[in-house]
């Protein structure tokens, strides 16, 4: 198929998404990965270099997104009960996650994908929402904390598959940690210069700017940053959520900045990265039983985890509904769940059956767990209200 008939597909897809969303009253994620796997079924997308490219960058774009999201200046727990609580959490998800494997003699790739976390549909969820939700700012906080070991979690799992457990493996192990502290030296460096040199924030991102210096520059560091991480063989992930860190830690005073580029993102790139996340599997995948009974395993062995952390930990904290609301919004880990089994896959760590498994798991538990996550939201808001 040419390049022309999926252009003008995601075209389409993308421009119409949003109408189907609100006649269908379903979350526009949804709306857009359904759209790709039916397009995909009808053979109006179809797997090429520059669709996956597209939909590399709008993935990258989002993690980008994500990361605007965190202050590190101003990130912090306000209570210390929270931090107890959030310990607390994190414990639960790993000790049940490593528990189930141990049980069940699961591969190293369920290790690292029951306990994962990926803010991309949570992303999706604040767009919808809004960030006040106080559901949705703790699920931001905690993601936060979750994807960054998830990240990690997955550098070792991809160098343990791609070496083995030899000196090539701990030294792409030595190199993540080597980043990760030369990052922090470099945040610290960068708040002692603007507090030295105040100006050179205006000088970098005006305040009257008709140039669109501020947008330039954001780009710039977000794909720098994502070169220094394929340089160093590091997912490029991390790049892009650091860049989006930077942005919003050091940039405040451009108000409107954030805005800007989550209207791009979600607008263009994000939405074409969901269409091709549906369009990976096909739609036949769901008629056979043994991938469907294997996804349902692995799907619910995700939000199980998490409900049971998620209620315990922080029912005191705010009330069951927003407890409840929390822990299924932390349980879409759907772009991560993609990628590890992708890595599992081609290291043959994990069948084809069980690859097409792990995808089914993660778009249709995304796809359900949004709708839920709407259903219970009016519920609550509508006869409840309050915690």
């Amino acid at each position: 198929m040419s390049n022309t008939v999926v252009i003008i597909t995601l075209s389409l897809l993308v421009l119409l998404s949003p109408f189907l969303s609100r006649v269908s009253r379903i979350p526009v994620v949804v709306v857009e990965i359904m759209m790709g796997s039916f397009a995909a079924y009808f053979g109006f997308l179809v797997e090429n270099e520059l669709f996956k490219i597209i939909a590399e960058v709008g993935f990258l774009y989002l993690m980008f997104l994500a990361g605007m999201e965190v202050d590190l200046k101003g990130f912090q727990f306000e209570k210390k009960s929270l931090i107890r609580r959030t310990a607390l959490f994190f414990v639960m998800v790993y000790g049940f996650s490593f528990g189930l494997v141990a049980y069940f003699h699961l591969s190293s790739v369920y290790m690292v994908s029951f306990p994962i976390f990926s803010l991309g549909m949570l992303m999706a969820l604040i767009k919808e929402y809004g960030r006040n939700e106080p559901w949705l700012a703790l699920a931001l906080n905690i993601g936060i904390v979750g994807e960054l070991i998830s990240i990690l979690a997955m550098t070792v799992l991809n160098g343990g598959l791609t070496y083995g457990f030899n000196i090539d493996f701990f030294f792409t192990l030595l190199v993540l940690i080597g980043f990760l502290i030369g990052f922090v030296l470099f945040f610290r460096g960068i708040r002692i210069l603007f507090w030295w040199y105040p100006g050179l924030k205006t000088l970098i991102m005006p305040m009257e700017d008709s140039k669109d210096q501020d947008v330039r520059f954001s780009m710039a560091l977000l794909f720098i940053l994502i070169g220094v991480m394929l340089h160093f063989k590091i997912d490029a992930i991390l790049g892009a959520f650091l860049a989006g860190m930077l942005i919003t830690t050091y940039f405040k005073h451009k108000i409107e900045l954030p805005e800007k580029l989550s209207s791009f993102g979600f607008g263009f790139l994000v939405p074409i990265f969901f269409i091709h996340v549906g369009s990976t599997l096909s739609l036949d995948a769901f008629s056979d039983p043994m991938i469907l009974e294997s996804a349902l395993v692995i799907a619910i062995g995700i939000v199980s985890i998490r409900l049971i952390a998620g209620v315990s930990a922080f029912t005191g904290y705010f009330g069951f509904k927003n407890a409840l609301l929390f822990s299924l919004s932390n349980s879409m880990p759907l772009t991560f769940l993609v990628a590890i089994a992708t890595l599992g896959y081609h290291a043959h760590a994990i069948s084809h059956e069980e690859y097409y498994a792990f995808i089914v798991a993660s778009m249709g538990s995304a796809i359900f767990l949004m709708i839920t996550i709407k259903i219970l939201f009016s519920f609550f808001n509508r006869n409840i209200g309050g915690k």
